[in-house]
């Protein structure tokens, strides 16, 4: 039964992320590199708010409750407004250096656009996010114990590998977002993505109450899904294309 919970909650949480590098950035050198540094920078955005939130919890009584949660609820929300200004910093880095890389190209292009730079370094922040969240879960659902013998909520490792998901995806969706509004100096869009990222972290807190965390996080998903296609270039006509060209296929092959 372990092994079940093991892999099906892996599977959840990292399937889609996994195969979106495997599809999508695995055959290009380029790409892995931006990606591995994305999830760099994210990392350090992540050490830098831990050591802050440490110092804190230590230089303050820690036998007082209230104080401990309220200095998490800081915690989480500090290292929200970190992780965006290190989004921006790895912007600026990629776009100094597509520069350089435009410059010095036989090519009159550069060999990647930044959107396609937004899409790659979105995935990195996600699925290093996506470890830390998640590791140490997988970890103790191999067992021994059974969740919910005291009382608590059954579906903890399945609500975690969907929460793990979501924030998964919607570190793309907003790398892509955030992206294209530093090209287009669009200062709300920037803004939106980073009240939603605040939002996102502060209806985590309120787990183990499931119904009133999971299903909004969702939801801000499917919308940032959207708003991140729309941002890419993509549009209904598009969709429209696809899916008459499929339905041409399919009726010639039959």
């Amino acid at each position: 039964m372990t092994a079940a919970v093991f892999f099906g909650c892996a599977f959840i949480a990292f399937g889609p992320a996994f195969s979106l590098f495997i599809f999508t950035i695995a055959k290009d050198p380029l790409r892995v590199i931006i990606l591995i540094a994305g999830a760099f920078f994210w990392l350090v955005s992540l050490l830098l708010s831990s050591l802050v939130w440490f110092i804190a919890m230590k230089a303050t009584n820690t036998q007082d409750l209230s104080l401990q949660k309220g200095l998490l609820i800081f915690g989480c929300m500090f290292s929200v407004i970190l992780q965006e200004v290190f989004r921006f910093g790895y912007y600026r880095l990629l776009r100094k250096a597509n520069e350089g890389l435009a410059a010095i190209s036989d090519e009159d292009s550069a060999p990647i656009s930044v959107r396609e730079m937004a899409y790659v370094a979105g995935l990195g922040f996600g699925i290093m996010s996506g470890a830390f969240s998640m590791i140490n879960t997988l970890s103790d659902s191999i067992g021994p114990g059974t969740v919910g013998m005291f009382g608590d909520s059954q579906y903890y490792f399945i609500t975690s590998a969907l929460m793990t998901l979501a924030i998964t995806l919607l570190h793309t969706f907003w790398g892509v977002v955030f992206f294209e509004g530093c090209e287009r100096k669009r200062w709300w869009v920037i803004a939106v993505v980073i009240c939603l990222h605040l939002v996102v972290s502060s209806l985590s807190l309120l787990n183990p109450f499931y119904v009133g965390s999971i299903p909004p996080v969702y939801v801000i998903m499917v919308l940032m899904a959207g708003w991140a296609f729309l941002s890419s270039g993509g549009s209904l006509h598009n969709i429209t294309l696809l899916w008459t060209c499929r339905k041409s296929n399919a009726e010639a092959s039959s």
